[in-house]
Parts: C-alpha cells; structure tokens; sequence
C-alpha cells in the first residue's frame, strides 16, 4: 500500500511539473489572461495598439482594446492552443452608419502579427487612401476582405505574394469618371502569384487596362471556384479558353464590362460551372449561338455541362431569337439543375416553350421586358418549387391559365404590362398559400379594359399579400370583398379599376400600414377617414374619384399626398405643416377648397411639388418659404381668388422650375427677387392684374425658360429686348395688356421655336390659345411652338426675322396698330397652323407662298388694309370663309366676292350692285322657303303621327320618351340653320352698302 501511495504520488508530482513547465514556456510573452485560455504574445499586444492609435474610431467601435488580455479584444481572434493572434475580423456592419466606420491610416505594426492568417476591414472608410503594399508581406494570410472600405488608386502588385491566400475582395463601388487618370488603373499580373486562391472578387475595380488579357491571367490560377469581375471595365469578351485550367470554376460574375459581342462557346464548356451571371452587357445575337447549334447543345447536355447548371443570369442585353430549343435540350437532362433563369430585360421573342414546365428544379424565372407572346402554356403548373414568376411588360396575350394556382410555393407574381384577356377568377389563385406580391398591372388609362377580375365576396385567400397592383384591370364596380382579410399589405394599387363604390368600413379597420395607397381613376365615394397608418415615406394618390368632405390629414410619415379631381371642401387644415412634416409633394388641385393659404407650408422644407390650382382659395400668398431653405421645384396655385402681391420670399425658391400663378387676382409689379429663380422653365403669371414693365431681368437672369406666359394683365412699356436672348423658350404669350413700341427685330432669335426636340419632356399644363380657341396642353405641350403679342398698342412693321422661325405653329399679332407688309417668305413657316394678323394696319399684297402654308387650319386676315387679288391653291382653297378678309376694302378674288380686274366669268357683264342684289334676295327667298318647310314638315309629321298614338298608349309613352332625348339636339339643329342664313343675308346687305 505504501509503495502504491509513493507511485501515485510521483505520478502526480510528474504530472504537475509537466504542465507548469509547459505553462511557463508559454508564460514570458503572453497577454496574462485566464488559465482556460493561453494568452497571446505581448508584442502581438503591443501591435495591435499601434494599429488602434492610426485608426479613426468615431463610434468608439475598438473601446474594448484595454487591459493585458488582447484575445478578449472585439474584433481579435486567438489560437486556442498557442495564444497568437490568428483573425483580425474589424468588418463595419450595417446598421453601425456612416459614423460607425474606421478610417485613418493602416499601421506597419500589423506584420508583427506573425501568425495572422485573416484581416477583415471591409465595409469601412479609409478615404481614398491606398491599399498599403506591406500586406503583402502577411505571409500567412489566407483570408484577406479589403471590399468597400473606400479604398482607392491601383492594387498594390505585392499582394502578388501572398501564396497560401484562398480568399481575396478587393470589391468596391468604383467611379471610372472620379479616377479617370491611369493612377486608378489596374494590371492583373500580380495575381499568377496567388496559386491557392479559390475565391477572387475584384468587382468594382478598373480592369480596363487587363481588358486584352485577363481571361489568360485568371486561367493561371488552376484552384480557382469563385470569379467576380463585374463593372471592371473588361470591355473585351475573349472568344476562345487559353487554357483548361478554370475546370474548378463553378461561379463566374462577369457582368456591366459592356461586352459587345455574342456569348463565346467556352462559357457553356466549364464542366463545374453552376453560376453565371452576364447581365448589363451589350451582348447580341441568339441565346443559341452561344452554342453554336442545337447539336452542340445536345453535346453539351450529355457532357452535363449544361445540366449542372443552377443559376443563368443574362438579362439587360442585346439577345434576340426564341429560347424554345434551349429550354427543350435543357428539358432533356436526366437531372436539369437549373433553379434561377433571368433573361429579362432583351429583345427575345416567341413562345414560351410547353417544355419550360419540365424544368422542376425551377425556383425564379425572371423574363420580363421581351417581345414574349402568347399565353403562358398550361405546364406552368408543373413548377412545384417555383417561388418568383417575372413575365411583365411583354406582347403575350390569352387567357391567364387556371394552372398557376398550382404554385404553392409562389411568392411574387407579376405579368403587368401584357394584353392579357378574359376573366381572373379565385381558381386561379386558389393554393398559393405562399404568394406576397401579385401585379397584373398596366400602365395605360385607356378605357378598354380587358382583363376583368371576378373573384367572388365569399372567397376567403389562402395567402396574405404584402403587395398589391391590379392597375387598368377591371376590378368593380364593387370595392373588392376578398380583401377583408388581407391585414398585411403594404402596397395596394387599383388604380383605374372600374370601381364604383364607397371604401367599405373593413378596409379601414384593417390596421394596415401601408407605404403606398393608389386608389386613383375610378368612381369612388364619400369621406376618407384619418384612421390609416402609412410608413415612412409613403405615398397616397386618390386622384380623379369623388371622395367629398373635409382634407384627410394622414400619418407623419406621408410624403406624397395626391388628392386632385375629387370634391374635397371646406379650408385646407392650418396645421398642416407640423401634422404632415414629411411632405415632399402635394396636390390638391381641382376640388372645391376654400379659405386662405395656411402659412404652415412654409414649414415643409422637404417640399418639391405643390399643387392647389382651380380651387376657390382666397387672401394673399403668405411668406411662405422667407428663409426657409427648400427644394420647391413646382408651385401651381392657377384659378383661384388669389389677391394682393406676390411676394418676394418667392425669390427664394432657387430650385424653383415651374411657376403658374395665372387666373387670380393678384396685383402689383413683379418683385426683382423673382430673378434669383434662375432655374425656371415654365413662368405663367396670366390672368392677373400684374402692372408695370416687363421686367428686362426676365431675359437675362432665367436663360432656360421654355414659357412665358403673361396675357391678360396691365404690362405697360415696350417688349424688352433681352427677351430675344431665350434660346429655349417656344412659347411666349404675351396677350391682351397695354404693351406699346414694336415688336423687336430680334425676335428671330428665338431659336427653340426653329429646332425640333426630339424627346419627350414635360413642361406643365398650360392653356393656349391656337387655331381660334383655347386649348389646355400637358402631355404634348413640348412641342406648341407659338407667339401671340395680340390686343396690345403695339405698333411698326411685322419683323421679317419672325419667318426664321421654322417650326412656329401660332402667330397671333391681332389687335394692334402694325403697319408696313406681311413679310414676303412668311410661307417658309411651313408648320403655322394658325395666323391671326387682323384688327391692324397692314397694307399691300398677300404673299402668294401663303399658299404654301399646307397645315395652316385657321387665318385671319380682316380689317387691314390689304389689296389685291387673293392668292389661291393648296390649303387656301379650303379656308373659304370670306370673314378671313373682311374689311380689306381693295383686296379681291375668291372667296370673297369683289373681283379683280380682267376677271371674266363668261357672262354678260352686269353692275356689281345687281349681282349682290340678287344675293340678297336669294338669301332672302331661301329664308322664306326655310320657315314654311319646316312649318309644313310639322304640320305633316304631327298629324301623321298624332293619329297612331291616340289609339296606341305604349307608342305614345315611347314616343314622347324619344322627344324628349333628343329635343335639346333639334333645338341646336335650327337654331344653327337660322344663324348660318342670318349671316349669310347679313354679309350681302353689308356688301351691297360697301
């Protein structure tokens, strides 16, 4: 016993020793942390601190890095075994904000990390400074993530050195115009070095001086699985491998290089290939070139090259051609891998191949904005674990099949933007238990629906929709019931739905929080309560229904409240400004609002839009924006009761593009601070009792004004001449005030109004005045080029400079005291649609190439004094009215009915005064036979029927049902006959007084 205690004695002792000795081996360079855990060497330590001191930490991120245990360090990692400093993982997250990040500079005292085999600083903001070339001294590093950080200039080559590196991301979201000096530029030399590495993300790095090469440099890295070049500036697409080293590659990103080839042969050769992305490219030609032909692609599938495929990625190209034959071969494997096919967004046409539901592993396919047609074939209903279905904005029509409600696993459908037929109904929808997001939207307003919803108020859905667009489908004419449980939409749109109905009590209890609510197009009624939750900045547009009762001011969070073309009332809310802060855009246009203006807008600095026109606002435009800075873009506040001055706090809107103030009763001279609005483009101020010159400061200090619309106020004074400078400006209207002197001879200078603008802006809505009416414009007033100056005192010659207006399609200078000629070459205006020079002074000859005018539709050329003959042809053939040249005493020809001398019309000659009696008494005597005709006839008629309806009592209902339709239509009829003799009799008494 005794020798068996000795032995357990010496065996504890030797155990003892031993683990002190080892423990003390360790102890001299160690970081004193508990005895769990070996400690790491103090230089390490050391190190570290260093590279903390170089670092910027404004969050205080690296707090922790205190005290003697650096393994307890946030963001340090030690071996557990040795103590050493492995990983160094000081990532920025998302949610630590721009504040959050590192920046600073990089520390040398990093190499004295020996053992550290993984550095994480993505996500950070080193701020332009360069990747330090030391780090490629880190010997041991097999991980190293560089991404985001805002790191900038080339990559170090001696990264090149790190030969046991597996994991490299230099990822960053690069600007090429920011860096455009070659300093920015990259080779890809360095990285032959780098034979470990599987995994290399470059994307976002400028490669564009690899462009010729780097498919040869990355082929010499043969373990390599995962490449992301993408938006690297590649541009070239090599057509043929170099080598087969990349058989280990099984994700290629090559996307947004602007490739402008067609897809090479040996993409569809890496046997391990499961992921390629090429979208944002400038790929062309047919999907099937890429494999040559359909026996290379029956090659390729027995190979399994094609079959291991997960996810194909080629959308926002070039491509065309159909995709039957490759969704065929792809059908044929034995086990098609492929979950995700994203063709969108090129110009791939025909139709969707019956084969497409044989590929079961299907999880997304996303083909939207293609020339796809036809309906989508019935074996859709064979993708069991099909989760997205992208089809929209194609030319496929039919009817949707009831076998999408096969889905179960459907999450997001959306066939918008298809002229899609027939009837929706709950079958097909009735086991998609998964759905989130359902959008058979279109964009259009037309009024021919012809997909009609029809689910019935008893049926319960099987999902709960967080999305919602059912835009142009014809959901009424009742408030869709199925909706009452759907209690976690976020976004609803129906939008021009046909539904004619108040907004029933359920919806509003739903308790929905929504970012988006369109419910605008339709017949909607009655009031809107405040009950709606929204989130932050969402939107609410219930334009063109008939929703009545007082403003509903909703949550906070509502930046877009568009409530135009309903028949709100009562005062707009004074508080407005404080209970809906976020308000980025605002209309309440068109409804029936009273009261003044609250001052409270002025609060909303985050305003862009603001909309109130044609309602019955009164009192003055407060001070609205006085020092308040703001991004006001759009003021509308047209047809109202506005009165009083504008006031000069409008000058502080320097963003300021659109400003339509017209048909109120504002007064006054223009403020000066006006002119700091240099970005205008649309300035209508008509209708108002604006007085004084026009301000010269108009044409100098607002260079991009497209409108200038000031008619119907009391402008006095001359036409500054500085208005001749507006390069851009195509309408100037400037109508109806007190104007005096000429018209300036620099008007030709107007250059907009003799260029095309070949794409589609939009300006406004503007009423103007063209071809004898008024006209209200807004999607095509971009291209109304017109100059009206009428019922002014202006006086002189009409300048020749007007006729260099080549796309001019209204001139109207009526009503003033011009003198002189109609310029000769005014029929080099070969657009005008409408010349309205009458009520001044002109005199001479009507040019012949009036004739010319081949689109002009309405003239006035009366009370001048213009002489004659009429020039004929072309389109003044059909403007026969005589009232065109009326009161031009020495004008002649047709269609008038002086003659010009050596006019012989074959009879005997008679004096004029007999001819325009006979007119008279012809217009007279067809007077007569009018009024005893229509007597007769209601003699006749009333009689003739009379007699039936006595003896029948249903025709008699029936009848007098009838006239009493279409009585106001008979009514309109004669009174128009009788105008038009009346004047005919009235111009020939006139004539034959003259």
């Amino acid at each position: 016993m005794a020798t068996t205690n000795a032995c357990l004695q010496l065996l504890f002792l030797v155990i003892m020793s031993s683990g002190f000795l080892f423990h003390e081996t360790l102890k001299p360079g160690c970081c004193h942390g508990d005895h769990h855990r070996a400690a790491s060497i103090d230089t390490e330590r050391v190190a570290l601190l260093k590279f903390k001191q170089g670092l910027t930490d404004p969050s205080h991120r690296l707090s922790s890095w205190v005290g003697e245990d650096c393994c307890k360090w946030r963001g340090v990692v030690c071996n557990n075994r040795s103590g050493h400093v492995i990983k160094l993982n000081l990532r920025s997250l998302d949610d630590d904000g721009t504040d959050g990040k590192l920046g600073g500079e990089i520390s040398l005292s990093l190499l004295d990390l020996k053992y550290l085999n993984h550095l994480d600083l993505s996500m950070n903001n080193f701020e332009g400074t360069r990747i330090p070339k030391f780090i490629g001294s880190l010997e041991r590093l097999r991980y190293l993530n560089l991404s985001c950080a805002s790191f900038s200039g080339p990559i170090p080559p001696q990264l090149g050195n790190l030969s046991r590196l597996i994991y490299l991301d230099l990822k960053e979201y690069f600007d090429f115009n920011r860096y455009p000096d070659e300093s920015s530029q990259n080779n890809l030399q360095w990285i032959s070095g780098l034979s470990s590495l599987r995994h290399l993300n470059l994307e976002g790095v400028n490669l564009s001086r690899a462009s010729a090469y780097w498919l040869h440099a990355v082929s010499k890295l043969p373990s390599l699985s995962e490449l992301h070049l993408s938006s690297c500036g590649l541009s070239v697409l090599p057509r043929s491998l170099p080598s087969s080293n990349l058989t280990s590659l099984s994700i290629l990103v090559l996307s947004n290089n602007g490739f402008n080839s067609t897809i090479p042969h040996w993409l569809f050769q890496l046997r391990n290939l499961v992921y390629l992305d090429l979208s944002f490219n400038n790929l062309r030609g047919s999907i099937l070139d890429a494999f040559a032909n359909r026996t290379c692609l029956e090659s390729l599938r027995k190979m399994g090259s094609l079959c291991n495929l997960k996810t194909l990625i080629l959308s926002e190209n070039d491509l065309n051609g159909e995709i039957t034959e490759m969704i065929d071969v792809l059908s044929g494997c034995n086990k098609c891998s492929l979950e995700n096919l994203n063709l969108g967004l090129n110009e791939l046409g025909g139709f969707l191949p019956y084969s497409l539901g044989n590929l079961s592993n299907l999880q997304s396919v996303l083909l939207w904005d293609n020339s796809f047609v036809g309906s989508i074939p019935n074996s859709i209903g064979n993708l069991l674990n099909l989760e997205e279905l992208y089809l929209s904005n194609n030319q496929m029509s039919g009817t949707i099949p009831e076998t999408l409600g096969q889905l179960n696993k459907l999450v997001a459908l959306d066939i918008s933007e298809n002229p899609w037929e027939g009837i929706l109904t709950e079958a097909h929808l009735s086991n998609l238990i998964n759905l989130k997001e359902l959008s058979i939207a279109k964009f259009s307003l037309l009024p021919d629906l012809t997909l009609v919803i029809n689910i019935s108020s008893e049926w319960i859905p099987p999902f709960k929709l967080q999305y919602l667009n059912l835009r142009s489908c014809q959901v009424g004419p009742k408030f869709p019931v199925w909706l009452r449980n759907q209690n976690e939409l976020n976004t609803l749109i129906l939008r021009n739905a046909r539904i004619s109905d108040t907004i029933p009590e359920w919806f509003w209890k739903l308790d929905l929080e929504l970012d988006q609510l369109d419910l605008g197009y339709n017949q909607l009624s009655g009031r809107t309560p405040n009950s709606l939750k929204f989130t932050l900045q969402s939107s609410v547009c219930l334009i063109w229904n008939h929703f009545n009762g007082s403003l509903p001011l909703w949550s906070s969070n509502v930046s877009s409240l568009l409530l135009r073309n309903n028949s709100f009332s009562g005062p707009i809310p004074r508080d407005i400004g404080e209970r809906m802060p976020m308000l980025t855009e605002l209309d309440l246009s068109h409804n029936s609002l009273s009261g003044t203006l609250p001052e409270s807008i002025g609060e909303l600095t985050g305003l862009v839009t603001l909309e109130m026109s044609n309602n019955s606002l009164t009192g003055e435009i407060p001070a609205l924006w006085n020092g308040v800075p703001n991004l006001v873009a759009r003021v509308d506040l047209s047809n109202n009761n506005l009165s009083g001055e504008l006031p000069t706090s409008v000058g502080s809107l320097s963003y300021l593009i659109f400003l339509m103030l017209s048909n109120n009763h504002l007064s006054g001279e223009l403020p000066s601070a006006l002119k700091n609005c240099t970005n205008i483009r649309t300035l209508d101020l008509g209708g108002n009792r604006f007085s004084g010159n026009i301000p010269a400061w108009i044409g100098q200090t607002m260079p991009s004004l497209w409108i200038l619309r000031l008619r119907s106020n009391l402008f006095d004074g001359s036409i500054p001449l500085q208005l001749c400078t507006l390069s851009s400006l195509h309408i100037l209207d400037l109508a109806q005030n007190n104007l005096s002197g000429s018209i300036p001879s620099c008007v030709g200078n107007l250059s907009a109004m003799a260029s095309e603008i070949e794409t589609y802006r939009y300006e406004a809505e503007l009423t103007v005045l063209t071809k004898g009416r008024e006209d209200s414009y807004r999607n095509i007033l971009y291209l109304v080029n017109s100059i009206d100056l009428s019922n002014n005192g202006l006086s002189g010659d009409v300048p020749g400079g007007l006729t260099d207006l080549s796309r001019l399609g209204t001139l109207n200078l009526s009503m003033n005291h011009l003198t002189g000629k109609i310029p000769d070459n005014i029929g080099d205006l070969q657009l005008l649609e409408t010349l309205d020079l009458s009520r001044n002074q002109l005199s001479g000859p009507i040019p012949p190439g009036m004739a010319s005018l081949t689109l002009m539709n309405h003239l006035n050329l009366s009370y001048n004094n213009l002489s004659g003959r009429i020039p004929s042809g072309n389109q003044l053939q059909t403007l026969d009215d005589p009232s065109i040249y009326w009161d031009n005493p020495a004008l002649c020809g047709r269609p008038i009915t002086a003659k010009c001398p050596g006019d012989d019309d074959g009879t005997p000659n008679r004096p004029s005064g007999d001819d325009e009696d006979d007119d008279e008494d012809g217009a007279e005597a067809e007077m007569k036979w009018f009024y005893m005709s229509m007597g007769t006839g209601f003699v006749v008629g009333f009689w003739g029927v009379c007699g039936t309806l006595v003896v029948k009592e249903s025709w008699r209902h029936a009848y007098f049902r009838l006239v009493n339709d279409i009585k106001e239509w008979l009514l309109l009829v004669i009174q128009l006959n009788v105008a038009r003799l009346q004047r005919k009799l009235k111009l020939g008494r006139s004539q034959h007084h003259t």
